[in-house]
């Protein structure tokens, strides 16, 4: 897949505000269900008729954004009073948008830079303060406008939340396809939005459990080729795959260290799961657990001082907490049914979960030292939860049953914020598992 090419010039633009005015424009993103943010969001300003249908189309992916987060009310462009070329050139009537209702106004505007590139710039207003939030500009190629438009709804959605952006990020996950008597799983990435979506494997061997890398453009990934079990690196620049090591026993679970310069896993040998490391750079492996039980589904502490993993240790499958080199184990689950696929948030402050109870699937999250479970999602069957970058939503993927008979069932990716509410289903060509989401790009 290419690198995007993106040259970002930060401006202090002047800002545009009334003498002994102030306001502090803010969602406050602690509550659970919460109202959203009514904003408007014209098209962008074209500077000449070719750019119309980007200044379009990048304004509508920002409203898709920020819309798609359930913190933002999208205002219906037909009721706007003012129209985009006016803002761009003599700013906004606030006494106008705030007829209509709206808090926050996103303008922009676009110019060609180059014969070659374009100049993207925006503003963000606080209708109420009457002032300017941000004021930015950025120059790139004109086939880039997208991942502009993702930065764009990154910086609106950290100035206003205070937490981080996600728009500029990407999701990997399993496309399934045929009879469930031979599923053909093939390796898929897509933006955050479902758009350039692309096949990264070509389905001649099953793919599961892939995850991204921290710090550099790789996937690792579960793959049996020849009915044997083995654990691969991809490289997304160059789609280069590389197995990490041949080993004795299964192999489960692999995710990458915080660093990215180690890969933790699950490996079964001699009828023992326990989970091991690898160094990337050397190959290397160390055993981590050598308990007589099943020990799986390892993920680090963001700060790396830590690892969750799961294990029937104590007699069923719950979750345990330990240090990274494999010291001090404890349990932070006891709830009834079975517990799976832990993942530390990003901020180190919860860890994901899959609980199995009663028949029933859940998607939940618990602190650390075990206290504050809360269950947020719950379906026939729903697993593989994953964290955004930010660490506010988490995406997963649920099976549903259909049909006159509920013969037939059908798998897809779902989004959710962490509190519990903007549950959404996530656009992909087909039936979709196991999925990772990315960091932010560089």
């Amino acid at each position: 897949m290419k690198q995007f090419y993106v040259f970002l010039s930060v401006i202090s633009f002047l800002l545009c505000s009334i003498p002994g005015v102030k306001a502090e424009l803010t969602i406050d993103v602690s509550r659970g269900q919460m109202q959203s943010m009514p904003i408007a969001i014209p098209d962008f300003a074209p500077s000449s008729i070719e750019y119309t249908s980007i200044s379009q189309e990048m304004a509508q992916a920002i409203r898709d954004n920020l819309k798609s987060s359930g913190l933002f009310n999208i205002l219906d462009s037909k009721t706007y009073l003012q129209s985009s070329a006016d803002v761009a050139a003599q700013g906004p009537r606030f006494t106008d948008w705030k007829t209509i209702g709206a808090q926050a106004l996103i303008s922009g505007k676009i110019t060609q830079a180059s014969a070659t590139s374009l100049r993207v710039e925006f503003r963000l207003w606080d209708v109420f303060g009457r002032s300017q939030m941000i004021g930015m500009a950025y120059t790139t190629t004109q086939d880039n406008w997208r991942r502009i438009a993702h930065i764009i709804s990154d910086e609106v959605f950290k100035r206003i939340t205070g937490q981080g952006g996600y728009f500029d990020s990407r999701i990997v996950y399993v496309a399934e396809s045929g009879p469930a008597n031979k599923r053909v799983k093939r390796l898929a990435i897509m933006d955050q939005d479902g758009r350039n979506h692309k096949y990264l494997t070509d389905g001649s061997f099953m793919v599961l459990t892939p995850r991204f890398s921290p710090t550099t453009q790789q996937i690792t990934y579960l793959a049996y080729i020849d009915r044997r079990p083995r654990v691969y690196l991809y490289d997304i620049n160059t789609g280069r795959q590389e197995v990490l090591g041949d080993f004795p026993g299964m192999t489960f679970a692999p995710r990458f260290t915080p660093d990215g310069q180690g890969v933790v896993m699950s490996l079964a040998t001699n009828g023992n799961t326990d989970i091991y490391q690898m160094n990337l750079n050397n190959r290397q492996v160390s055993r981590l657990t050598t308990h007589p039980s099943i020990d799986t589904s390892p993920s680090y502490a963001p700060d790396g001082s830590q690892i969750v993993f799961e294990s029937d240790r104590g007699g069923s499958q719950q979750l345990y907490v330990m240090n990274a080199d494999g010291s001090n184990p404890k349990r932070i689950t006891f709830g009834e049914g079975r517990y799976a696929n832990p993942v530390w948030s990003p901020a180190g402050d919860v860890i994901a979960f899959t609980r199995m109870y009663k028949g029933q699937f859940y998607i939940g999250v618990i602190r650390p030292d075990g206290g504050g479970e809360r269950l947020i999602s719950t379906a026939y069957h729903v697993e593989g939860p994953s964290w955004s970058p930010n660490g506010r939503y988490l995406v997963y993927f649920k099976e549903e049953t259909y049909g006159a008979n509920r013969e037939k069932r059908r798998t897809k990716l779902y989004q959710i914020d962490v509190t519990g509410f903007h549950e959404r289903e996530l656009n992909t060509p087909g039936n979709a598992s196991d999925p990772a989401w990315s960091p932010l790009n560089e």
